[in-house]
């Protein structure tokens, strides 16, 4: 299918979620197909450049203790805590050198699923960083499906700015289970387009996209 609205953001940003060696096959929380999105996220931040379009990288930077973890009554595997292996961006993942990094999941007392829970270096929030450059649309991609890229696009969304879901370049942690789908049908409902492309041109909210994952 065609996307068949069109569309010119006047400042768009691409956001890519938490793309780190520990939500990768091999690392402690791994996204099915977690390094199989590679290309397709080298592609779309290259894109990105070519177009001038404003690029974040977003990471899980937890401390040793939280409870977000297991060993601390959480729900989850320890991972991607602060200065360890598992918390650096996947070798692979061509960052660009001009790309923004949000660091998330610092407060041991919350989960920090959304980017918009992180800060750029300089201490400020996602979303004020936003507002000040003036950006009104969000291109997301990254991992996991049903956690990061979900509550970002929903916290975005929620936020009043117009997103981009890149549906060729997210994976879920429980893609067997269904739970991208359903994702994908939540960021939708929400107002999101899914695409997969950073041009112009897009689905209309709602609407399946040509793409493996539907």
């Amino acid at each position: 299918m065609r996307n068949t609205r069109t569309r010119k953001a006047d400042n768009p940003a691409l956001i890519v979620v938490d793309v780190q060696r520990d939500f990768c096959p091999g690392g402690a929380l791994p996204a099915e197909g977690g390094d199989r999105i590679l290309p397709a996220l080298n592609r779309h931040l290259a894109e990105a450049r070519a177009l001038g379009i404003l690029v974040y990288v977003s990471r899980d930077w937890h401390p040793a203790v939280t409870n977000h973890f297991k060993l601390y009554g959480g729900p989850w595997p320890v991972h991607c805590v602060q200065d360890t292996p598992g918390a650096e961006f996947h070798p692979a993942l061509e960052v660009p050198p001009d790309a923004i990094v949000i660091s998330k999941g610092q407060d041991p007392t919350r989960p920090g699923y959304s980017a918009f829970d992180g800060c750029i270096p300089a201490g400020k929030p996602l979303l004020a960083d936003l507002r000040d450059r003036g950006v009104d649309r969000l291109y997301v991609a990254g991992l996991t499906s049903e956690y990061c890229v979900k509550q970002t696009v929903l916290d975005a969304r929620k936020a009043g700015l117009d997103v981009s879901v890149l549906t060729d370049a997210i994976a879920g942690i429980n893609a067997q289970r269904g739970d991208t789908d359903r994702a994908l049908a939540e960021m939708a409902d929400a107002g999101a387009d899914l695409t997969t492309t950073v041009e112009r041109e897009r689905v209309p909210a709602g609407a399946k996209p040509h793409s493996s994952l539907l």
